[in-house]
């Protein structure tokens, strides 16, 4: 009875003890947020028609080191995103842009910005993200 106590004990311990550290992503209590700016252009990228927030625009974020977007919010009409609820940890912020050189077959590109949370209840600002329509 006493190995199996000792096996009980030691397997409880380990699992408080993995449980304690998580990876990057949600269920923490820290926020990143940043903002997006919409540079509006004509089709041939040779005449800025206007400079403004860029309104209703998806932003994802991801995890650490997940291979996919872990979760995706749209600004607000002042262009501004927010994640909340995260753990400290790595994490990866983008949006998507149009091809201002007019040379990538998809037109589109990811603008990203490289994020770290180093601490709870820490609150980091992303540097401003331009974009082009």
């Amino acid at each position: 009875m006493n190995k199996t106590f000792n096996a009980f004990l030691i397997v409880l311990l380990s699992g408080i003890f993995f449980s304690c550290s998580k990876d990057a992503g949600e269920g923490g209590n820290s926020t990143i947020y940043g903002k997006i700016i919409a540079h509006n252009y004509n089709a041939e990228f040779t005449n800025l028609k206007g400079v403004y927030p860029a309104a209703d625009e998806d932003v994802y974020i991801i995890y650490g080191n997940d291979y996919s977007y872990s979760e995706r919010v749209r600004t607000s009409y002042e262009g501004v995103y927010e994640f909340k609820y995260l753990r400290p940890g790595d994490y990866t912020i983008y949006a998507y842009s149009k091809d201002s050189t007019l040379t990538l077959a998809s037109e589109m590109y990811a603008v990203i910005r490289k994020v770290k949370i180093e601490d709870n209840k820490q609150t980091v600002a992303v540097e401003d993200m331009k974009i082009f329509r």
